[in-house]
């Protein structure tokens, strides 16, 4: 059933699951990248716009997406599957988005509808074109498995991680993986002669393999990027030093051994709270000596300082009005008496870094164990 609630007519394949031998509906689980970077049409069930919206947006296997020109001006619903002008050929795919949404998404994406020249959508697709299209899909496994054994033979340090028919069986999409330029001429003439078909090689990256796969994150949910991530941004380890995230490598990787996504989800409001905030290199000074910058807290306005630069003991939480209280009397030749200790932190409700509770004291069981074994061994002189 489609999203409008509209019966299919054909019996469509879930491009994209792990398993393509698998039936499987359209109400795909979780896991498969069929449906996870699903665009919401939040306009559906208004009224029609005014607006001409001549334009779909055709969906293919993963998180392959194209804008199609309705020549014919088809009456399309979201999740019916067309045939689309290709290069040679024609390709199937499903509708995925319709309407004034279209035009709003080229636009993200930097389109120009009025430059841009679209390929056309021919018609919905009759039980033949589905048909041919299942025998297609179902090659995609065995071919890239062969093609692995052939890049393996030829000594090429890449990874085909998948392989895409087109509708018509007339071409097929090799998706690799390489840290190096590949020279895979040599491959193509291999993989044309051996499945008889024309051969695209097209290399993509880490993050896109890690959402075409799956898996869980650290965090112990599904993996953004299989989930909900409709494209990748770049991620620097200045958004980590921004949030004063530890620097461990492994703790910020994720599963595409690169930045993992999550950590630019803050960012701007981090960079946002830390505008009121004094430069790291600031250093407060006092009678009883430098303080230097640790650590802060940015939501609650708290930063700490230590006399030591290089220790992490001993540190003083400070208000931010206090810091530009201090930061002040310096600039006008004075030194307060010292950071405000006890009273800052009894106001600001900090607990001092040596100051551990008692059920945190590293001592805490020796006396229940102390009182356990006495008892034990009353025990025993009772039953002796």
């Amino acid at each position: 059933m489609s999203e409008n609630g509209t019966i299919y007519n054909v019996e469509t394949i879930c491009r994209g699951c792990p398993s393509l031998n698998e039936k499987r509906e359209h109400g795909c689980s979780n896991h498969c990248t069929y449906r996870s970077l699903n665009v919401y049409d939040w306009l559906s069930g208004l009224p029609e716009a005014p607006v001409d919206c001549d334009i779909v947006e055709i969906r293919f296997k993963n998180t392959r997406k194209g804008f199609y020109y309705n020549v014919n001006k088809l009456h399309l619903q979201t999740g019916d599957i067309v045939a689309v002008e290709a290069s040679p050929g024609h390709d199937i795919g499903e509708v995925s988005l319709k309407g004034e949404l279209v035009y709003r998404q080229m636009i993200k994406y930097g389109i120009n509808p009025k430059e841009q020249e679209f390929k056309k959508i021919y018609r919905k697709a009759k039980t033949a074109d589905i048909e041919k299209w299942k025998e297609a899909t179902s090659l995609e496994r065995p071919t890239m498995l062969e093609a692995r054994k052939i890049a393996e033979s030829l000594e090429l340090n890449m990874k085909i991680g998948d392989v895409e028919y087109q509708g018509d069986k007339t071409k097929a999409i090799f998706y690799y993986i390489a840290e190096e330029r590949v020279d895979f001429r040599e491959l193509i003439k291999v993989l044309a002669d051996k499945f008889k078909v024309r051969i695209e090689m097209r290399q993509i990256g880490a993050r896109q393999e890690a959402g075409r796969i799956g898996g869980i994150g650290s965090c112990g949910r599904e993996l953004c990027c299989s989930s909900w991530l409709t494209n990748f941004i770049s991620v620097t380890s200045n958004a980590a030093r921004l949030q004063e995230i530890s620097l461990n490598p492994q703790k910020l990787a994720g599963q595409c051994s690169k930045l993992k996504c999550c950590i630019n989800y803050e960012v701007s409001g981090y960079r946002d709270a830390k505008k009121d905030f004094p430069d790291d290199s600031q250093v407060l000074q006092t009678e009883e000596g430098d303080a230097h910058f640790i650590k802060a807290d940015v939501y609650k306005k708290i930063i700490w300082y230590s006399y030591e630069p290089d220790s992490t003991l001993n540190l003083i939480p400070v208000s931010l009005e206090r810091v530009d209280e201090i930061i002040e009397m310096n600039q006008a030749g004075k030194k307060p008496k010292r950071l405000e200790g006890e009273k800052e932190k009894s106001r600001l409700g900090v607990k001092s870094d040596n100051e551990l509770p008692a059920e945190e004291s590293i001592t805490r069981f020796d006396e229940r164990k102390t009182g356990q074994s006495k008892r034990k061994k009353k025990k025993n002189k009772n039953k002796k």
